[in-house]
């Protein structure tokens, strides 16, 4: 192709130069970052205050349960000196839902709530995050309606049918697991908290504690696992549990 006349070239470079004039003046603009909406020192407390909180929910069946409701409330101190409408929100949905922990049998929606904003929480950027504010309306509201729903709630037979067939799929892998040489402790630990953690969420109380017992029995036996004694005590256990999951959707 012939190269494009001079005078060409000029009237093009003209036509542009406005264009390219305008983008050179916003780029600066565009390249400079947000400027910080908190104090970072507050800030850093908020995401010491959420570590804190994510370290006392985890344990929560253990040594973490007293530092719940303190972790819960340090939070939101620090959410009223944000002076952030939706921030303080988040904090008062949570001190809320702390309130309805005291229950005997708090509702499992209220554990689903708390653990889905726990986590989310649990972020390295905190209160800077650029999707806080959206973060904070909802899971304030999801707390809320939560914390206010009355204990006793029906059962769904949908939901606890759901929960049988994903439960045998977890006893499957218990099971590989523990006949793996050698067994798999980290597998048949985790796999067993987290079928608690199903169990507690849908108030299926019986399942939770034998999934529990299985987690902790792998943990007493985690250096000998392959032994006859281990061996016995984790199969009975998981025998009963798998009866109990039967028995759920009967």
């Amino acid at each position: 192709m012939d190269d494009l006349p001079e005078d060409e070239l000029e009237e093009s470079r003209a036509a542009l130069a406005p264009t390219l004039d305008a983008t050179a003046a916003i780029l600066p603009w565009v390249a400079k970052p947000s400027p910080a909406r908190f104090d970072a020192k507050l800030n850093q407390r908020w995401l010491d205050g959420c570590k804190r909180l994510d370290r006392a929910w985890s344990k929560r069946h253990g040594a973490g349960a007293d530092d719940i409701r303190p972790a819960i409330f340090n939070l939101y101190a620090i959410a009223l000196e944000t002076a952030d409408a939706d921030c303080l929100r988040l904090g008062e949905a949570l001190a809320g839902a702390a309130d309805r922990l005291e229950d005997v049998d708090p509702p499992a929606r209220l554990i689903a709530a708390l653990t889905g904003a726990i986590e989310c929480l649990h972020e390295s950027s905190g209160l800077e995050h650029d999707a806080f504010t959206d973060r904070a309306r909802h899971f304030a509201e999801r707390l809320e309606t939560s914390a206010s729903a009355p204990n006793g709630t029906e059962r769904s037979p949908v939901l606890d049918q759901l929960f049988v067939e994903e439960a045998h799929e977890q006893i499957e892998v218990l099971r590989d697991a523990l006949s793996a040489l050698p067994p798999d402790a980290y597998v048949l630990a985790t796999e067993a908290l987290k079928l608690a953690q199903h169990a507690e969420m849908l108030e299926i109380w019986g399942v939770m504690h034998l999934a529990r017992q299985f987690a902790a029995c792998v943990n007493r036996y985690a250096s000998a696992l392959d032994s006859a004694e281990a061996q016995e005590a984790l199969h009975d256990i998981l025998q009963t549990l798998a009866t109990s999951i039967d028995a759920v959707a009967i």
